[in-house]
């Protein structure tokens, strides 16, 4: 690890062969702590080239413990987080609206790093409990159009680093390798990114290989459609900038979706939420990321993807979903 990090001290990047076979090693437990510490502090410092995280993500759906879903075509709605905006957990609820609409979710998520509530914190709270059993994960899917996979258990190398990345608290490249190592390798992914820089990034990665699926960047800094200023989307199509008006919701401040200051919190918007009883521009928020993510599976306008959306919500389906997913546990 000395040379690789003197290489990276003196600002040369590394190949894509390299950065795979690094990963691997750490996954492995060939490095200590602080030398994986210095590692993913260099590129916190200078960014992360796209051989770079191509090498990193190889290495990652090399090792995993892969899911195979037999033929089912799910989407998964993933974030990188680290956009410091310590909103409540948007994708995760967009998820339960999604999978009410019709379309199965696999969810792929971790605990919050740079955030109090990640996806993996709220559904650990409300009594989800983490497997890789494959076909456990398989039953939830086809019995409740919903799974999650919390990713230390299907990624090593995540596993090794988590306690150093909780100890920095601060977004490092395992942020944005998130959203695509999911381990069943979904059909469909929205994904938001916490950068238009990032977005290009992936878009780059995406077009090598799955045409279906958003890359989604706040202008305003979130790793999501916020409805507090526009929205870039990268997709398969091309570009667009789209404003909430687009969606016929209504344009929010920050703290509108501002996500509390502790889990409990956070679980208390998430089931508010879904029971219903949301603020409305937490609602609106959430049917805004879900339309997104249902435009990756249906021809039809953002408009109706949001119909769609809050059908599935007001509907009392996604509590419905929710509620089984909890009592299967």
């Amino acid at each position: 690890m000395k040379k690789i990090l003197d290489k990276l001290y003196q600002r040369q990047l590394l190949g894509y062969e390299e950065a795979r076979e690094i990963l691997i090693k750490i996954a492995q437990g060939q490095y200590n702590p602080s030398q994986i510490a210095s590692f993913l502090t260099v590129f916190m410092m200078r960014g992360v080239t796209v051989q770079e995280l191509t090498g990193f993500r190889d290495a990652l759906m090399e090792l995993c413990l892969p899911v195979d879903f037999e033929g089912i075509e799910t989407i998964d709605l993933c974030g990188t987080g680290g956009d410091e905006k310590n909103t409540f957990n948007i994708s995760t609820l967009a998820s339960f609206v999604v999978a009410a609409a019709g379309i199965p979710v696999a969810k792929h998520g971790n605990y919050g790093v740079s955030s109090i509530s990640g996806s993996s914190n709220v559904l650990e709270f409300l009594g989800y409990q983490f497997k890789n059993d494959r076909d456990q994960l398989k039953k939830e899917l086809v019995e409740t159009g919903i799974c999650f996979m919390h990713a230390p258990l299907f990624h090593p190398a995540m596993k090794t680093v988590s306690p150093i990345r909780k100890e920095l608290g601060v977004k490092t490249f395992f942020n944005m390798l998130g959203p695509m190592v999911n381990p069943s390798k979904p059909t469909y992914q929205m994904v938001g990114v916490f950068s238009l820089e990032l977005a290009r990034m992936y878009q780059y990665i995406y077009q090598q290989g799955n045409s279906k699926y958003a890359i989604v960047y706040g202008l305003d800094g979130y790793d999501e459609c916020s409805l507090t200023s526009a929205t870039k989307i990268l997709s398969g199509k091309g570009e667009d900038i789209v404003e909430s008006k687009d969606f016929g919701l209504k344009l929010w401040n920050q703290t509108d979706i501002h996500g509390g200051q502790s889990i409990e919190e956070s679980a208390r918007i998430f089931t508010q939420v879904l029971e219903g009883k949301g603020e409305q521009a937490q609602v609106e928020v959430v049917l805004a990321n879900a339309a997104i993510a249902l435009q990756c599976c249906f021809d039809e306008q953002l408009t109706d993807s949001v119909t769609r959306a809050h059908e599935a919500l007001q509907s009392g389906k996604a509590l419905k979903i929710f509620n089984q997913l909890i009592s299967m546990q």
